[in-house]
């Protein structure tokens, strides 16, 4: 089958891309946003990319076209394959059709830590011999690829692994299907690892979620099982019902964090009963919960906490979850994908932690559609508060960023030229700062940008 992917670019259009590739179908795609990592995954895959919607692509005249839901209507190949009556299908539905059938399912959702969480499961998957498949919002430093297919067990050579894990996001699926995405993933084991108010290009408010939530939680069936942290928003989603088994994170009846030290180590409990310790180099509140649901969903597979346990301490994190980009004059520059003001909360804090009283540099590009519509630029202040100093990327925002910024005074400054904050950023710095980049996008390379000057 040759398919031709519409907006191939984006994390979840690509990691369907590779696994059509792997499967041995023939892949092309278009995109108008090309940036790593993405685009040299795809390249090193051996995948064309073709720059932009041109009508004349209809003239490779795929099998299928598998549509982005970056793609609405007015986008000009999108109208001559309807204008032509040619077949066309979501990406999650190709997916679920495709890939995902048949398989034992472990999705991962939730309004933050779904590319984190999913991204320990798929590994304590492998170290465990499940040779799971996968496909994630992000590169996997244990993997270096955002998916592939499930592969042969170590356990039985002669077979191929039944387990799938996959990051459940609830973004709508396309512009011809607006349902969430993960409602076509029908998973057997599910992680609903959090819940509060995001995409409000899309969701008018929480309770248009928590529906979505539900309609997830309606697919896993009777003998699956349902791995929730403790959280208002969540206990209303599943009183709406649950058919499923439930283990809950942070419950007395239910998966705990003991003892943490000061290195971030901590001791993991089930039901009073200690399972082990987790000893690795993350650090946060969130990354423990996030620990503990990837241990219950393990353990609804068949492997065992203590294995778990290991597997996690070998956990390398995620490329742009706090990835050192580099390191000049003694002044660290990291990459984070923050961008929701709990998410960036979240993130300052676990550097503080790491770093102490070090300086923290924010530098902030608020670019996913909620933060472009100023739903939550207000919490903005509060989120960014442990840092010493924030540098707002303001360009083309569609309202006041420095009004928003306000409330921190001489902490905060906004640009609406990426040159003129860089030079900002590198005039203030100083021999053991730490530079905090957080964006859901490219950023116009600003990374490479603040290490260049930093050394010039």
């Amino acid at each position: 089958m040759h398919i031709h992917i519409l907006g191939i670019c984006g994390t979840f259009m690509g990691g369907i891309a590779v696994l059509a590739k792997a499967a041995g179908h023939r892949v092309t795609g278009c995109d108008a946003n090309v940036y790593p990592p993405m685009s040299t995954q795809l390249e090193a895959q051996g995948i064309e990319l073709i720059e932009g919607f041109d009508p004349s692509q209809t003239a490779f005249k795929p099998d299928m076209y598998v549509i982005g839901n970056v793609v609405a209507r007015g986008n000009p190949l999108m109208e001559e394959i309807l204008n032509q009556g040619l077949p066309y299908i979501s990406g999650p539905q190709w997916l679920a059709e495709h890939v995902l059938q048949g398989k034992w399912v472990l999705a991962v959702a939730g309004t933050h830590g779904k590319t984190t969480t999913s991204s320990m499961l798929a590994w304590v998957l492998e170290y465990a011999g499940l040779a799971p498949g996968f496909l994630i919002g992000g590169v996997p430093e244990n993997f270096g690829v955002s998916a592939r297919l499930p592969q042969t067990p170590r356990q039985d050579p002669k077979s191929v692994s039944p387990f799938f894990v996959i990051e459940a996001d609830e973004y709508d699926t396309a512009f011809f299907d607006k349902r969430s995405k993960f409602v076509h993933y029908r998973p057997r084991t599910a992680v609903l690892n959090n819940l509060e108010f995001d995409h409000a290009d899309i969701f008018e408010d929480l309770p248009a979620i928590e529906k979505q939530f539900h309609h997830l939680v309606r697919t896993v069936p009777q003998l699956g099982l349902v791995v929730a942290n403790q959280q208002e928003s969540l206990d209303r989603v599943l009183a709406r019902g649950c058919w499923s088994g439930v283990e809950r994170i942070d419950s007395a009846q239910g998966w705990q964090v003991g003892n943490v030290d000061v290195q971030g180590r901590f001791d993991v409990f089930f039901n009073g009963e200690r399972q082990g310790n987790v000893s690795w180099n993350l650090m946060g509140e969130h990354n423990r919960s996030n620990a503990l649901a990837v241990i219950a969903a393990a353990r609804h597979v068949g492997v065992a906490p203590c294995i778990a346990i290991e597997a996690l301490n070998e956990f390398k994190n995620v490329k742009r979850r706090m990835e050192i980009k580099g390191v000049v004059n003694n002044i660290t520059v990291y990459d984070d994908f923050a961008h929701h003001p709990t998410a960036i909360a979240t993130t300052v804090a676990g550097l503080r932690a790491k770093v102490g009283k070090a300086r923290i540099l924010a530098v902030l590009e608020p670019r996913s559609n909620t933060m472009k519509l100023g739903v939550m630029k207000d919490a903005l202040p509060e989120s960014l508060r442990e840092a010493d100093a924030v540098f707002c990327y303001a360009n083309h925002l569609g309202w006041d960023a420095a009004a928003a910024l306000a409330p921190m005074q001489s902490k905060a400054q906004t640009f609406d030229d990426l040159s003129q904050l860089v030079q900002a950023v590198s005039r203030l710095a100083q021999p053991g700062d730490q530079i905090l980049v957080m964006s859901n996008g490219g950023f116009g390379g600003v990374h490479q940008q603040l290490l260049q000057a930093l050394q010039g």
